[in-house]
């Protein structure tokens, strides 16, 4: 076959599947279609379809195909961290500081020292850190890495369970804005190159001085002219980005955070967001598969994988309980929150890729941390489901 007939069977094969699994199994309650996307690259990766059929891997995934679907994964994901950007209501934040900055911080700070416990632990075994990677990295990486709120998907969770739109909802998005500046600030600390340091100072200057202008700018253009300059926007910032070594993710989502979600009609929003999700964001769950790796023996990955599951969670609600037990919420609030906020999926998974691609994390953390997303999302509806039911809590979508 060509090339170009190779590309489109990988194609209909990313598509396929995880369609296929998704509605036969009947698995909607448990995940959305994108995790099981998700989990359809890792079978159709090197780990599974390439060990049990790999003369069938090697026919489809060649390096030529892969080098293509990898273009498509690099913009989809773009696109995906840039409105996770957007979605950040920071004047929404400042208006409720004290509850939203109070719960923020116990809901990170928690999680955060907890994972980092148990990535030092992990310091003892060989194999978990990257060739490049420095104890320091490593070890507020794997913390940050238990830390993480998948925003998008919450967002998508809560639809589902017909809370996006009331006042809990609101708050937990306000919350989970917070972490996400915040995970991605930590990001950019971690990803520093002390040799490029002048690159990155003329980045973060040049960036401050056109966010300026962007602020500007994008109010007085017509609506329909909105959308191009946001995208030319986006390239540009993930550009220098890269180019000043903090990784083109760094950069995509601070193009997105600076843009005033305002500024669009929130149907169009939501619109690009399920359509990016449904069109492109496949091939990215498939180059992720692709990366996964049991070269360290699956029992040890699982297990790693279930040692920051349980860390994740228990550093997650111990935060979330704290905060309220300050603030005095109701009854049974805290643990629908902090199941919500554990929620992890794709985030996690784009976090954990900039770490693989810096040599900070070995594929095998990769693939464990991976493990780990997969885990806490498809606990997600099944756990807060019965606890709202349990509280009185009724959501206004069915």
């Amino acid at each position: 076959m060509t090339q170009t007939e190779l590309f489109l069977v990988a194609m209909c094969t990313i598509f396929t599947v995880p369609y296929l699994v998704w509605r036969l199994l009947r698995l909607d309650y448990y995940a959305p279609l994108v995790v099981v996307q998700i989990v359809g690259g890792v079978l159709l990766g090197p780990g599974v379809l390439g060990a049990q059929f790999p003369e069938v891997y090697q026919t489809i995934f060649t390096p030529a195909v892969i080098h293509n679907l990898n273009g498509i994964a690099w913009w989809a994901v773009m696109l995906f961290v840039f409105l996770a950007g957007i979605e950040l209501e920071l004047h929404e934040a400042w208006k409720h500081r004290r509850e939203s900055s109070l719960t923020a911080a116990c809901a990170l700070g928690a999680p955060l020292l907890v994972g980092c416990l148990a990535a030092l632990l992990l310091l003892a075994f060989p194999g978990w850190i990257g060739p490049r990677g420095q104890t320091w990295q490593f070890v507020l990486g794997i913390g940050m890495a238990c830390a993480v709120t998948a925003l998008p998907i919450l967002v998508l969770l809560m639809e589902k369970l017909g809370i996006l739109r009331q006042d809990l909802g609101q708050r937990i998005l306000r919350y989970a804005s917070l972490d996400d500046i915040a995970i991605w600030s930590v990001l950019a600390i971690i990803l520093m190159d002390w040799h490029r340091l002048q690159h990155q100072g003329v980045f973060l200057v040049a960036y401050a001085v056109v966010c300026a202008g962007m602020r500007w700018l994008m109010p007085r253009l017509p609506t329909s002219d909105r959308w191009f300059v946001a995208l030319i926007w986006l390239a540009a910032v993930a550009f220098l980005a890269d180019w000043a070594g903090m990784h083109f993710m760094v950069g995509a989502f601070l193009a997105g955070v600076v843009v005033d979600r305002r500024w669009f009609p929130l149907e169009q929003i939501d619109f690009l967001r399920h359509h990016v999700l449904l069109v492109i964001m496949p091939v990215f769950f498939l180059s992720t598969g692709l990366r996964t790796t049991w070269e360290m023996g699956g029992p040890m990955v699982f297990g790693v994988a279930g040692l920051l599951l349980v860390t994740q969670f228990v550093g997650k609600y111990l935060g979330v309980a704290l905060a309220g037990r300050i603030l005095g919420w109701r009854r049974g609030e805290a643990g629908i929150i902090g199941w919500l906020l554990q929620t992890k999926a794709l985030i996690e998974i784009i976090f954990a890729n900039v770490l693989l691609d810096k040599q900070i994390i070995t594929s095998g953390m990769f693939t464990a941390i991976l493990l780990m997303a997969l885990g806490s999302t498809m606990l997600t509806i099944p756990v807060v489901t019965p606890l709202m039911r349990r509280h009185g809590i009724k959501g206004t979508v069915a």
